[in-house]
């Protein structure tokens, strides 16, 4: 018997909040008009993706950019905003806080289990990384500088995790230059659900001719749209009927999320700087994202608590300065994560009796049969320490380059507890107080790294990069994990290894870590034709360190690697009224890390052969007339496997090998089967035109397209038909408004259409048992849809000072 491993993800800082909110809107009647730099309007994109500033135009690197007045226009306000219009990435979710994001498609369908792969995409916030496992940070987007999506490997810079790709959210820093500052709130209302409302406000002030100081500060309720209906199960075992009365709500998903940013910089001397920052958010989200398989439209039937409270900050220091001639740039952060849960777990009690008769091993000290309603109470603690140390030679010389040294350790507090009420002491986990099963555990992945790229304009059209990172890492997982029932695991506690070494577990059945070294690289040719038009070439290499399987019978799984070979060109003409930027690629993706329930509901990892990923991607700006601009992008992707994903793996990838112990091999996958999760199409298309009404008074009118084309939900066959497809969609948003230089006002409909765009499947436990592919349960199978939010309606008020 096995539990799964299925985990769905102070007043006084609202009080700071709201005050912060309130002083800016007072002082917008007192203060002169103020002009922010960050929001200029232009048509040139100034990027740090290659750790220098430089125009966009000039990167030989596939990038998506979204500075701050596109995303103001497009109303982007956490990952899943922008995640739309960047044609490259893909994603999966399980609700706030808990998407899992791909390039290009290298995706295998993941679950992102807390012992599983680290992710295949890299995420900075400014200058430090904030990668995590089980979903990256949901940051609220106000006062950024920019987005930009990094597509393809980008290993040599961004190290590990960067294995497809790098997402880098850049805030405005604190300005000298004058004091300025800016407050918006929003009201909206959600067909078939509720209504939300944001305030948001950031103040710039300098502090002397050397010093300035930025604060922002943020409240969301997001409204609910999924109601938790009445509903009640029978346990084919004992008989036991209980219902979801105390849960029943309308409108049950609903998001709280609120936080605040403070950063401050100080000009040391003309070449010095240094900028500390500390961030931090807490989001609370109640009910589940999913509709739930038998039941009507934005309907679901849970049994017990559903809450999760995701609270974090990072505290960063930068700083910046010249050796000489070359710039020296140190980058260190703290960040600090916390997670609590709580998880209906009643479908896979249901099954596991309903299908294998587990509810007769539920019993209370007398021995009689108790409920056994299943529940989860969960804490992910998090804790990332990161340092880079940065040298670069003078950017105007013909030969450049730039490189230092890297650390991060990640530490992952994992605690899981599986409850039943009222069990008998016997079966309760030493130390709990009605646990069936209980996970804790310490994961520590550890990142070391010196790497260096020299560029040489070999010409003065022609330049040639080469680059390397040479990697160490080191991997642990320890702790215990099962439950107290002796001959009828292979990890109860009687089958422990040793003593506590994990505060908070009863003994200690797992203790293993695994390390390697090795490097990457990354060649590049860039010739320029003009100013404006440039093709370049790029071979380069990612990876993704390997971890522990916690499956004791099970060894580590090894690093894998993306190998991009890319051919692009930027172009743009009438002083860049116009651009136009394309790339095409292979990504060769060998020893493909693939995690799934395996027996038992554990997560296993496997490295699963190999892939081969081909595509191309593309940007179009224009802006057509005075005030009128057009941008249409987007991406193909051909992502297969090469070989045949076996039952039992083995080296040659060979599925008429037999297993470990003889048995019978089958293919899950054939080769040539597609990979999951990301569409052959992608794409997206705006239109915007601002016009003069008066004087003083603008105005604008804008619409965007979003389209998603149909993607698979699994790479194995079998699982692939119980689960289902994900079909493609497409949303449209509308907006238009008015705005002169203190104000601004405006009204939106997202989703247009209404459309229910799928973004997620998953079963509660593996896929033959919850999924049910034989139906012969009374409930059916149990399948989760995660959706697009449904037509949002709503009016945006804002100023600046």
């Amino acid at each position: 018997m096995r539990v799964s491993d299925f985990n769905p993800s102070s007043n006084p800082v609202r009080l700071t909040i709201a005050a912060l909110l309130g002083s800016t809107m007072l002082a917008t009647s007192a203060t002169a008009l103020a002009q922010d730099p960050a929001a200029s309007n232009s048509d040139v994109i100034i990027v740090t993706a290659q750790k220098r500033e430089e125009n966009l135009q000039d990167v030989p690197i596939a990038i998506t950019a979204i500075g701050t007045e596109k995303l103001e226009q497009l109303q982007v306000t956490d990952f899943d905003d922008y995640a739309r219009y960047l044609p490259s990435v893909s994603y999966q979710t399980t609700g706030p806080g808990g998407s899992n994001v791909y390039f290009r498609g290298v995706a295998s369908g993941e679950n992102a289990n807390h012992s599983a792969s680290l992710p295949s995409v890299g995420m900075y916030l400014d200058e430090q990384p904030i990668t995590t496992i089980q979903g990256n940070l949901d940051i609220h987007v106000y006062d950024i500088a920019r987005v930009e999506a990094l597509a393809g490997p980008q290993g040599t810079l961004y190290g590990a995790s960067s294995e497809a790709g790098t997402i880098r959210i850049i805030t405005n820093k604190p300005d000298t230059s004058g004091f300025y500052g800016a407050a918006d709130v929003e009201l909206n209302s959600v067909s078939h659900g509720g209504e939300g409302y944001i305030g948001e406000a950031f103040i710039n002030a300098p502090l002397s001719d050397r010093a300035a100081v930025r604060i922002v500060g943020w409240y969301k309720k997001d409204a609910g749209y999924l109601d938790n209906i009445p509903a009640s199960i029978t346990f084919p075992t004992s008989g036991i009927t209980f219902d979801n009365a105390p849960f029943v709500e309308k409108d049950y998903n609903d998001v709280e999320t609120y936080g605040g940013r403070a950063a401050l910089r100080i000009d040391l001397d003309d070449d010095w700087t240094i900028t500390p920052t500390i961030m931090g958010q807490k989001q609370v989200s109640h009910g589940l994202f999913a509709q739930e398989s038998g039941l009507e439209p934005l309907q679901v039937a849970q049994f017990n608590p559903e809450r999760f409270n995701d609270r974090w900050y990072q505290a960063a220091l930068t700083i910046e300065g010249k050796i000489g001639s070359w710039d020296l740039t140190y980058a260190g952060a703290y960040l600090n994560r916390r997670i609590t849960g709580e998880s209906d777990y009643v479908d896979y009690s249901y099954f596991y009796d309903a299908l294998f008769g587990y509810g007769a091993y539920f019993y209370d000290n007398n021995g009689d049969l108790v409920n056994p309603n299943q529940y989860i109470q969960s804490v992910d603690r998090f804790e990332k320490i990161s340092q880079e140390l940065r040298f670069a030679s003078p950017a105007e010389k013909r030969v450049r380059f730039v490189g230092g040294l890297f650390y991060q350790r990640q530490e992952h507090n994992i605690e899981q507890n599986y409850i039943i009420d009222n069990i008998a002491d016997s079966i309760t986990v030493a130390g709990t107080d009605s646990n069936i099963w209980l996970t804790k555990q310490l994961r520590v992945d550890r990142d070391y790294a010196a790497f260096g790229e020299i560029t040489a304009d070999v010409t003065d059209k022609l330049s040639a990069t080469m680059g390397t990172r040479i990697y160490y890492y080191k991997n642990s997982l320890v702790g215990f994990f099962g439950y107290q029932n002796p001959g009828y695991s292979s990890n109860p506690i009687y089958a422990c290894q040793g003593p506590v070494i994990v505060k908070g577990s009863p003994c200690t059945n797992l203790d293993k870590q695994t390390s390697d070294t090795d490097f990457i690289h990354k060649l590049n040719v860039t010739y320029k034709f003009t100013d404006d038009a440039l093709v370049y070439g790029t071979v380069s290499r990612g990876f993704r360190p390997g971890g522990i399987n916690r499956r004791g019978s099970l060894p580590p799984y090894q690093a894998d690697f993306v190998d991009n070979y890319e051919l692009g060109f930027k172009t743009s003409w009438w002083d860049n009224r116009v651009r136009l930027n394309a790339a095409i690629y292979q990504l060769d993706w060998t020893d493909v890390q693939l995690s799934f329930i395996g027996a038992n509901g554990l997560t296993e990892i496997r490295n699963a052969g190999n892939a081969r990923i081909r595509g191309g991607e593309f940007d179009f700006y224009v802006r057509a007339a005075e005030g009128l601009t057009f941008n249409l992008s987007g991406s193909y992707n051909d992502a297969k496997i090469t070989e045949d994903f076996c039952d039992f793996a083995n080296q040659a990838f060979d599925c008429t090998l037999p297993g470990p112990d003889g048995d019978p091999n089958s293919v899950l996958a054939p080769a040539g089967t597609r990979l999951p999760i990301t569409a052959k199409f992608k794409g997206n298309a705006q239109a915007r035109y601002q016009f003069e009404v008066s004087d003083s008074l603008d105005a604008f009118l804008q619409g965007t397209a979003v389209y998603e084309g149909r993607r698979t939900s699994d790479l194995r066959l079998k699982e692939r038909d119980i689960i289902g497809d994900l079909p493609d969609y497409t949303t449209v948003d509308l907006s238009a408004g008015l705005n002169n230089d203190k104000w601004s006002a405006e009204i939106f409909v997202r989703n247009l259409f209404d459309s229910r765009g799928q973004v997620g499947k998953l079963v509660p436990c593996d896929e033959d048992t919850c999924g049910d592919p034989d139906g012969v349960t009374a409930m059916g199978p149990k399948i989760y849809t995660y959706l697009t939010q449904p037509r949002t309606i709503g009016i945006k008020l804002g100023t600046k000072f």
